[in-house]
């Protein structure tokens, strides 16, 4: 199956923000939820992505753009987690998510998490260009398989461009034909991982301010920060010990060297526990209207 989904946002003065182009081909079909916060140029709309077929299916090439211009606001939401199926013939399944946003607008991409179907091959790409002065937020989750099964090969591959430089670039390899990806140097026996990358201009100049008492259930090395809520690392959980379970999650707080950027990861034994310290990232000036 081969899908595309286009979405264009551009400022109203009157309405905030209106979409100009809104289309969809299955499974790809967005559909306006609603704006976001009072009226006024300052308003966010808000889309959500609805599954119009199962999958990604091994085979597919499922193509997203999105364009959001000089002060628009818009938010991209999916109204359930994707699954990645494996084809009878072991074909790779495809999305590629390309985003463009101008000086003085905002994107915030909270699609719900992709699960890793056994036995599917998956590759995500996402390319995201960011004008000097824009502003983003963009999460993005996995689960390695469904409940008591094995993850299949998914591969996550993002790129974050900011003024024209590279920002941000990642790409996270799981399953069987990715060697060591369980070990400490990747997701550690994890099941769930995720990120949220915000970009805000009113950074600039100054570092990322810290959500108040964010945590991580890793205790710090040598060096690491004493005080909850420092940019590179915050205070830990109590050590684990008599009566107390090992810690289901970590998080790390990363800002980054090339601009006004900070990126929140954290890995955990199930989706629920990775959302809720994202969650927190989600309070920070640029994850919130």
């Amino acid at each position: 199956m081969r899908a595309l989904a286009r979405i264009v946002a551009e400022a109203d003065p009157l309405r905030g923000t209106r979409l100009t182009v809104l289309r969809g081909e299955p499974p790809l079909l967005p559909r306006r939820t609603g704006p976001v916060g009072p009226a006024g140029p300052e308003r966010e709309v808000q889309l959500h992505l609805v599954g119009g077929a199962a999958g990604p299916l091994g085979g597919d090439r499922l193509r997203i753009e999105i364009e959001v211009g000089p002060e628009a606001r818009l938010c991209v939401r999916s109204v359930a987690a994707s699954l990645a199926l494996p084809a009878r013939g072991g074909a790779e399944s495809r999305l590629v998510v390309r985003a463009r946003v101008a000086a003085g607008g905002r994107l915030r991409w909270l699609p719900e998490p992709l699960i890793g179907a056994a036995g599917c091959a998956h590759r995500t790409t996402c390319v995201v260009e960011l004008a000097e002065g824009a502003a983003l937020c963009w999460r993005e989750e996995l689960v390695c398989g469904r409940h008591a099964e094995p993850v299949g090969d998914v591969r996550l591959e993002m790129t974050a461009r900011y003024g024209g430089r590279t920002l941000f670039r990642n790409d996270l390899a799981v399953g069987p034909a990715a060697a060591g990806w369980s070990g400490p140097a990747v997701l550690g026996g994890a099941r769930a991982v995720g990120s949220v990358l915000m970009v805000d201009p009113a950074w600039t100049g100054s570092p990322p301010p810290g959500p108040a008492g964010y945590d991580s259930a890793v205790p710090p090395g040598p060096g690491a920060p004493e005080r909850a809520g420092s940019p590179g690392g915050a205070a830990p959980e109590p050590a684990a010990g008599p009566g107390r379970p090992e810690p289901a999650v970590a998080a790390a707080v990363l800002p980054l060297a090339g601009g006004p950027a900070v990126l929140v990861s954290a890995v955990g034994a199930d989706a629920r526990a990775v959302r809720a310290q994202l969650d927190r990232a989600l309070g920070w000036p640029a994850g919130l209207p």
